[in-house]
């Protein structure tokens, strides 16, 4: 009883610090706004909050912000799903087996430090200027982070342990499937955790370079009508949809790994 009413006190602590640094955050702007020349090319938290909620009613090209928020979301969904699949199974296997790991982990240190933007005009010039493109770098974002990240967790598990699960009889498929995959679950959460971050980030700045919706575009066409209340009209929608996935994120983690949490 005690533990649990110290565990909801925790909670609403963190929340209430999370609102008082929010609140500070849109204050100091409003008076850099206000009080310096800032507010010459910066939109207030005022306007910007404004023009966000009338935009949730109005549209801006053809949908409102919730509808471009729907299309990048859509895009994100599909490529996360592919690239986090694939970067599972390529981790795991690098991980687990020693001549996939010589054979593909130098390819995939290549290709891993280069950003995902890095490949628009390739992926353009491969898939065109339609969906294609869009899900070939959200895939490769959600591959790289995945990978990496099941691939640290196969190597970190204790080989005492499978050892002596080896010991008691135990063959390599009930080492792996009992042992390695358990162990390897928190780490695969981690790089998802990351990949739903930079795969957000991704198709942002992919549809800043050629779509015809999307939060990206939204951004795009603000600079090009020299209107920053609509470029952080797109921002706000960033931010918002960045900090809910996290949460999502962290909340099916906690979930389905009850007994190794890495962090509320």
């Amino acid at each position: 009883m005690v533990k649990r009413f110290h565990e909801k006190a925790g909670k609403y602590q963190k929340a209430v610090c999370a609102a008082i640094s929010i609140f500070a955050f849109v204050c100091i702007w409003q008076m850099a706004v206000a009080f310096t020349k800032a507010g010459l090319v910066l939109a207030g938290p005022i306007e910007t909050l404004g023009a966000f909620f009338t935009a949730i009613l109005h549209p801006i090209g053809t949908h409102t912000i919730e509808g471009h928020i729907l299309w990048s979301l859509g895009r994100v969904l599909i490529g996360f799903a592919f690239g986090s699949l694939a970067g599972t199974v390529l981790g795991i296997l690098m991980g687990w087996f020693k001549p996939v790991s010589a054979l593909l982990r130098p390819i995939f240190e290549l290709l891993r430090p280069i950003p995902p933007i890095a490949w628009i005009p390739l992926s353009i010039v491969w898939f065109g200027l339609g969906e294609m493109s869009k899900y070939f770098l959200i895939f490769y974002s959600a591959f790289c982070a995945v990978t990496m990240n099941a691939y640290s967790g196969v190597r970190s598990v204790d080989p005492e342990l499978m050892g002596a699960a080896r010991m008691l009889g135990a063959n390599n498929r009930q080492v792996f499937t009992s042992i390695v995959l358990p162990s390897c679950i928190p780490h695969i959460f981690a790089g998802l955790q990351i990949a739903v971050g930079t795969s957000w980030a991704t198709v942002v700045a992919a549809e800043m370079v050629r779509s015809s919706e999307g939060v990206g575009w939204v951004i795009i066409k603000g600079q090009d009508s020299n209107s920053t209340v609509q470029i952080l009209v797109g921002i706000v929608a960033i931010g918002i949809v960045g900090y809910i996935l996290a949460v999502a994120m962290r909340a099916i983690e906690a979930r389905l790994c009850r007994w190794s949490v890495r962090g509320k």
